[in-house]
């Protein structure tokens, strides 16, 4: 470990020990590289990090916090590091082998949870999907919100953001337009439909399979493009950024 590693982890420890409680003020930074026995500067460089990670906040003119420490902030950073996978093919395919893990159990379990406000909400996002027809643009964001809508349900706010984090908003977008380019888009719409058909038919196990064979689709859509991409002698790190 380098040494601002190792002041980071001295940190992270008087966090995880309660000694620094979420929301508490860190000590004035003379006085808290004196207590881990760290210069000034690696104490500064361990704070900047672990500001940039979400786990401090650095108020100016008044100090130092501790953050709430919630999944959401935390695991905030994973959406900016999956947009930055785009180009990697294999990275983009192992991260739609995690949300075809995720997604459906995630869907599932919104069964158990759903009211009729989100059950209406989930409803919204997909009529104006329908509507949004070859917008692209709509398509995606109504996209993103319709299965949002769905994790939110769950009351998991780590499931959320994983789920979040990994659909990356490139890849949505990238997905959708070629869907809509070959006249597939129709096809992924109903796909849509049978998941909220299970949701309002309050069918777990229906539910499950709708996102499975959603999620499934998708990754096998991806995984032809990338092999057609491959096939016409393309670079398919490059068919991926478009």
């Amino acid at each position: 470990m380098s040494l601002t590693d190792q002041a980071i982890a001295q940190i992270r420890q008087l966090i995880a020990s309660g000694a620094l409680p979420p929301g508490s003020k860190l000590p004035p930074e003379q006085e808290l590289a004196s207590q881990l026995g760290l210069s000034r500067n690696l104490a500064r460089e361990a704070v900047k990090a672990l500001a940039v990670a979400r786990v401090l906040e650095v108020r100016r003119g008044d100090g130092t916090y501790v953050t709430s420490l919630q999944a959401s902030l935390l695991l905030e950073g994973l959406g900016g590091a999956v947009e930055l996978l785009q180009g990697d093919p294999g990275a983009v395919l192992d991260l739609m082998e995690v949300r075809r893990l995720l997604e459906p159990a995630a869907t599932a379990l919104a069964v158990t949870r759903i009211s009729a406000d989100g059950l209406a909400e989930v409803k919204h996002h997909l009529d104006a999907m329908r509507e949004a027809s070859e917008d692209v643009e709509r398509l995606n964001a109504h996209d993103a919100a319709f299965h949002r809508a769905i994790a939110s349900v769950t009351g998991n706010e780590s499931l959320l953001t994983l789920l979040q984090g990994i659909s990356g908003r490139t890849l949505r977008a990238r997905i959708w337009r070629g869907l809509v380019d070959t006249r597939a888009a129709g096809r992924t719409l109903a796909e849509h439909e049978a998941i909220y058909a299970a949701l309002a038919a309050r069918d777990a196990a229906l539910a499950h399979a709708a996102a499975l064979l959603h999620v499934a689709n998708t990754e096998q859509w991806l995984r032809e493009h990338l092999r057609t991409a491959e096939t016409a002698g393309g670079d398919a790190s490059a068919a991926t950024c478009r």
